[in-house]
């Protein structure tokens, strides 16, 4: 059992005890369904078209015969795909734009303030289907400008944090010990913006899994060939006020997920913030005592 350091931490708060299951079990079904899946996600049946949820087909099949487990399943590596690839290229993206606009030379942070002034202003959404509409709709557009999107969001919120913790006396202390600034952002900065850069990724993330839904489901994203839950949502929708009980699934699938990164995001920032550790042990005994003293 886990009972010492952030993971102990992160597995003590529900949100991220929540938060981490989710993640994992979407973790698990996208490795299963590489090598196994109840059928194949794409297999047209039409003698078995809208069969409802039962032993051959535990949550039915759409209209053209799939079964929808297995749909869900495969589409599981898709979200996954676009949640890690979007997170990957925010991660780089905004922690370069943030490093440039705290530690460069003033010239430097301040264009750096200005091109992140005017990236912000294009929703994410927005962006995606202005390069869908340049280089057409693939799961890489999806994850490119839903990355770059949020790395500018993440530029925007972790610049200001690297800027006030740049003045702490550990740092003067690090840059005065002869520290280059490169090197005092690995060993003191980055650690102590970690709490608000994991509630931005974790964020970015579960957009990212909205994102290529919705773009799926306008047509902008994964392709008939490809399994996604969008495109699935957006099939079924069509025939909801005949088989609503179809939509529940992806739906429910993508909420989920969505939760999941968020909790488990909410989960991690407690973890790992100093300040929250460090202040733990004293305010759970202030905590215990409020009843007694009130008493």
């Amino acid at each position: 059992m886990i009972r010492s350091g952030w993971a102990g931490r992160l597995w003590a708060s529900w949100p991220g005890r929540f938060g981490a299951i989710v993640v994992l079990a979407i973790v698990a079904i996208a490795v299963v369904s590489l090598f196994w899946t109840p059928f194949d996600p794409l297999r047209v049946d039409i003698a078995n078209r809208w069969a409802g949820p039962g032993a051959d087909h535990l949550l039915g099949t759409d209209g053209s015969g799939r079964d929808i487990l297995s749909l869900l399943m495969a589409g599981s590596r898709t979200t996954l795909w676009v949640a890690a690839g979007a997170g990957a290229i925010a991660t780089i993206t905004g922690l370069a734009l943030a490093a440039l606009g705290a530690l460069a030379v003033r010239a430097v942070r301040e264009a750096v303030a200005v091109i992140v002034d005017i990236l912000i202003a294009f929703p994410v959404l927005l962006l995606a289907m202005m390069i869908s509409a340049v280089w057409g709709g693939s799961l890489l557009v999806v994850v490119v400008s839903v990355g770059i999107g949020f790395g500018v969001n993440i530029a925007r919120v972790t610049r200001p944090e690297l800027r006030r913790v740049l003045h702490s006396d550990f740092v003067l202390a690090g840059r005065a010990s002869g520290l280059t600034p490169w090197q005092n952002l690995w060993r003191h900065l980055l650690p102590n913006v970690a709490p608000v850069f994991i509630v931005q990724l974790s964020w970015g993330m579960a957009v990212a899994v909205l994102a290529e839904a919705g773009l799926s489901y306008l047509g902008f994203g994964a392709t008939v060939t490809e399994p996604s839950w969008g495109l699935l949502l957006a099939e079924l929708q069509q025939y909801i006020t005949v088989h609503p009980g179809s939509v529940v699934w992806p739906g429910l699938a993508i909420t989920l997920t969505v939760l999941g990164f968020n909790l488990l995001g909410d989960g991690l920032r407690d973890a790992t913030d100093p300040t929250l550790s460090r202040r733990g042990g004293s305010h759970r005994a202030a905590t215990m005592h409020t009843p007694a003293v009130t008493a």
